[in-house]
């Protein structure tokens, strides 16, 4: 029997490091040593020759990078993941300057003429904590000899997409679902940005060719499982999993809930500028079809209970629901999913979590609905700025 193999590198079930307040980190030493043995582990427990690896196709996490050295495959640091928070101070001081405010001028006046979509992008354009963008500028101005490295010609940036490539084949490439979700690719003319390599000073010579979802990525040699693998598809794990769903027709939304809450509606051909906090990205391209998908997002989602568990609201996760239900509600206790700041629609990256409403009749009981109830408030608001920039009627929801 012959397979085909997929591999999953999502945030959840992943160690993350936290060095400093605010900084999220993936060691890729100790992620490729669980990624090679995850597929060794695979085989051997169902007994699968890898001889028999028809190919393999790779789903990751977007917006975590890495920048390694090109000749010595050595990381100048660890990854910084999409939920680190270490450019938060250039994030605000990028959105308040001169230079964004005169961008967004000129672009709502080269949309009043025009009425082109990428300039209605561009009237509300602001950098966000979760785009890699800023964060690339941090460690540009603070790990040491990098950008002088650069400079040099020798610096590879990349997700983990791109850096599994590079460990697996040695080529430094990058599918357009995991690079549009960067900040840096602009969806509309499907390059990498020049307004943002230019005035954010990022060497353009550090990023990886844009590649199809769908192609020849390479062969993965056989001292790694035994066998050459061919690798066939690399896909930004969102975009996965509205492929997946079977998202193929414009108007269809599929809704994730794992670390954070994304939520993705396919818009066909056409990228959609949104006024409201959703950004257009590529979903995928395969040929001659391209796929654009319009997201909505919230960082906040696991990353709750598992704080609840950790300080002692609840136990365990699985008692969540029966402490929820156990209350007809929260006595009008509310909570502020907030850790990452607030995304769209409200686009508030100092705002900071919270419980509102505490009385001495709260219960611990009205605290765990209060917190699950966020969830869903998150999602609704979500929902209704999509209902309002879109001119979709969504039927079915997956």
């Amino acid at each position: 029997m012959r397979y085909v193999a997929a591999l999953d590198v999502g945030t959840t079930t992943i160690d993350l490091l936290y060095p400093e307040v605010g900084f999220v980190e993936i060691d890729p030493d100790h992620l490729w040593r669980i990624i090679v043995k995850v597929i060794k582990d695979t085989l051997d427990h169902n007994k699968i020759d890898p001889k028999n690896i028809v190919c393999i196709g790779i789903s990751s996490q977007r917006s975590s990078f890495i920048t390694w050295n090109i000749k010595t495959g050595k990381y100048y640091h660890r990854f910084i993941t999409w939920k680190d928070q270490r450019a938060t101070a250039l994030v605000k001081e990028w959105n308040q300057s001169l230079t964004m405010k005169g961008l967004r001028m000129g672009s709502r006046i080269l949309y009043t003429f025009t009425r082109n979509k990428r300039f209605l992008a561009g009237s509300v354009l602001k950098f966000m904590n979760l785009q890699v963008t800023l964060k690339l500028v941090w460690v540009l101005q603070n790990i040491p000899g990098l950008r002088e490295a650069a400079s040099n010609g020798e610096v590879a940036f990349g997700g983990v997409d791109c850096w599994l490539l590079n460990k697996l084949t040695g080529k430094h490439i990058m599918d357009v679902s995991c690079a549009s979700a960067t900040g840096i690719f602009d969806p509309f003319t499907m390059e990498w940005a020049d307004w943002a390599l230019n005035i954010l000073k990022l060497p353009r010579n550090i990023f990886p060719e844009v590649v199809d979802t769908a192609g020849n990525f390479g062969v993965i040699p056989k001292d790694i499982f035994g066998a050459e693998i061919p690798i066939c598809c690399s896909m930004a794990d969102q975009a996965a999993s509205l492929f997946g769903s079977g998202c193929f027709k414009p108007g269809d939304l599929k809704i994730t809930m794992g670390t954070g809450t994304f939520m993705n509606v396919n818009t066909g051909q056409e990228p959609h500028a949104s006024v409201a906090g959703l950004y257009p990205i590529v979903g995928w391209r395969i040929g001659k079809e391209i796929v654009y998908v319009v997201e909505g997002s919230s960082s906040d989602t696991g990353i709750l209970i598992d704080w609840a568990k950790s300080i002692g609201i609840v136990n365990n996760v699985s008692e969540t629901s029966d402490m929820a239900n156990s209350v007809k509600d929260t006595d009008g206790v509310y909570f502020v999913p907030a850790f990452s700041g607030l995304q769209a629609p409200i686009n508030d990256y100092t705002a900071a979590t919270g419980f509102f409403g505490l009385k001495p009749t709260t219960k611990k009981e009205h605290i765990v609905r209060a917190l699950l109830e966020s969830l869903v408030f998150r999602l609704q608001l979500l929902h209704e700025c999509l209902c309002k920039e879109t001119s979709f009627t969504y039927y079915k929801i997956k």
